[in-house]
């Protein structure tokens, strides 16, 4: 399979603070062609938390919160768990300030519970959207931004073979 150098894509959404789940696309056009023998992998995925100006989140006073996320291969509605096909990334933010005043967490834990970089070759992408979803919860006195970037390179394989792969991406 020929391979293209390596190169980043990057999407935020704006998961907001009132545990309600946020959904933002990420075009993939100029990258995938299923037709056109030509797919995505993702090999390493990055997360961040902040708030809109790239700072750390804040929480009220004695306060804890969690922020999640999920990247996915189509829409969903809502939080999805790690086994719906559509999984390409999860990963949650526990954050929690046990200051009498706001401010940041001073106690944090990030995980990637679902992750290209966890497999061996990374996760090969045959659909022309992505999409980036999750939610946050009102302890975060501010919105939360969820930004991903990813590590990518673009590769050939059969038009068989991207189109089945396209197909299992997509669908309940």
């Amino acid at each position: 399979m020929a391979r293209s150098d390596s190169f980043f894509l990057r999407q935020t959404l704006n998961a907001d603070n009132t545990g309600t789940y946020q959904e933002t696309p990420l075009d993939l056009g100029a990258y995938v062609d299923a037709l056109g023998k030509s797919v995505l992998r993702i090999h390493n995925i990055a997360v961040s938390y902040t708030e809109a100006d790239g700072t750390t989140v804040t929480l009220g006073a004695n306060d804890g919160g969690a922020a999640q996320f999920q990247l996915l291969t189509q829409s969903q509605t809502g939080m999805v768990l790690p086994s719906n096909r559509a999984i390409v990334s999860t990963g949650t933010l526990i954050a929690d300030n046990n200051a009498s005043s706001v401010g940041p967490p001073q106690y944090v834990s990030h995980d990637l519970d679902v992750a290209p970089q966890h497999w061996t070759n990374g996760y090969l992408i045959a659909v022309d959207s992505m999409f980036l979803g999750g939610r946050a919860d009102a302890a975060f006195t501010t919105d939360v931004y969820i930004s991903v970037t990813m590590e990518c390179t673009v590769e050939k394989m059969s038009e068989a073979a991207a189109m089945a792969l396209a197909l299992s991406q997509q669908g309940a």
